[in-house]
């Protein structure tokens, strides 16, 4: 389990080091076995770039880790155009209680790799917000 833990620990550092930078991190999930993430592009940058990036990034850390090589990530993701303030809110709630439904938690806020576990702090933690 430490491995996981290490290998998820590096996924969410590498999702967060370009938050409002490269895009606004608004949601994000990383299970044992893939990765949701809500992201808003920041102006000059765009999605394919920066899932791409991210990518390659992390399958190298995490391949480190694993003392392996090669393709760690499917080459594709998929992406949905966020319609209105209702669909917003549906799709953070999706991602975020995707470990509840796997059975790996009983709230949401208890997985330790996720947006969750921020909602609604007044210290300054990350929030979703609705679209602009």
């Amino acid at each position: 389990m430490i491995g996981l833990r290490r290998r998820i620990d590096r996924y969410e550092d590498a999702l967060l080091y370009f938050d409002r930078d490269r895009y606004r991190a608004i949601a994000w999930c990383v299970m044992p076995n893939h990765v949701h993430t809500m992201i808003e592009p920041c102006e000059g940058f765009a999605l394919p770039a920066i899932v791409n990036s991210r990518k390659s990034y992390t399958a190298k850390e995490i391949n480190k880790l694993l003392g392996k090589r090669g393709q760690l990530w499917i080459e594709e993701y998929h992406d949905r155009y966020v319609r209105n303030e209702r669909h917003f809110h549906t799709m953070v709630a999706y991602i975020e209680k995707n470990p509840v439904k796997a059975g790996l938690c009983r709230d949401a806020a208890q997985w330790a790799f996720s947006s969750a576990r921020f909602r609604g702090r007044e210290d300054g933690g990350r929030d979703a917000r609705a679209p602009r």
